[in-house]
């Protein structure tokens, strides 16, 4: 079931909901690939800045598609030590693991934002955004690193999540938006007509346009 057309279709039906945000010159925290392309016209539509916050999962060495746990640029580490145990993964494992994604994210940050700092957090209207969540993990990562930076306001904007994983959202980031939280959710890629990889060159244009890259 289709839910969008492409990411661009999802956050021009985000930025509906959002309409409140315009004057408060919010920022919105894009997370990489595809949450640039969603956030892309919420700025359009809202107004504000547009930057990044880079989770990354850490895979399981028996199924990549599975998350065992994320970690950010900040330092922000969430493991899911019951998964771990279950799944017999060692402490090594999740070092060198732990280690690579933070080099992934470190190249990113290079390639995307290249010398420019990060655009100040504190005091200020956030909304951070992808193109969808899944299991949550990696999400949950981004929201506890700029949770920490004391921003006013932290709002999470996605298109589409399962239910559960949503609700359990809404109990500690101050606003939620979201589009659709149907089940059975299997990935976020089934609601969307069009969900092709955003390469690196699709990402840096989007920020381009934005003055960011």
């Amino acid at each position: 079931m289709h839910l969008f057309t492409d990411r661009h279709e999802a956050g021009m039906l985000l930025a509906e909901k959002m309409q409140d945000l315009k004057g408060q010159a919010p920022l919105f925290l894009a997370i990489p690939r595809g949450g640039v392309a969603v956030a892309h016209p919420l700025v359009q539509a809202i107004g504000g800045q547009l930057d990044l916050i880079i989770p990354r999962k850490i895979p399981s060495p028996l199924n990549r598609e599975l998350g065992v746990g994320a970690v950010t640029g900040e330092g922000d580490l969430l493991l899911d030590e019951e998964l771990i145990q279950r799944l017999g993964i060692s402490r090594r494992y999740l070092e060198q693991e732990i280690q690579r994604q933070k080099q992934e994210i470190q190249r990113r940050l290079e390639k995307y934002r290249g010398c420019r700092p990060q655009t100040q957090v504190r005091d200020r209207v956030v909304v951070v955004v992808d193109d969808g969540v899944a299991t949550g993990f990696t999400t949950r990562a981004a929201l506890e690193a700029v949770q920490r930076q004391k921003p006013r306001q932290l709002i999470l904007a996605v298109p589409v999540g399962p239910p559960a994983v949503i609700a359990s959202f809404r109990t500690w980031v101050e606003r939620v938006e979201v589009l659709a939280t149907p089940s059975p959710f299997y990935a976020v890629a089934q609601f969307y007509k069009h969900f092709g990889q955003c390469s690196d060159i699709e990402v840096c244009s989007l920020l381009r346009e934005q003055n960011l890259n």
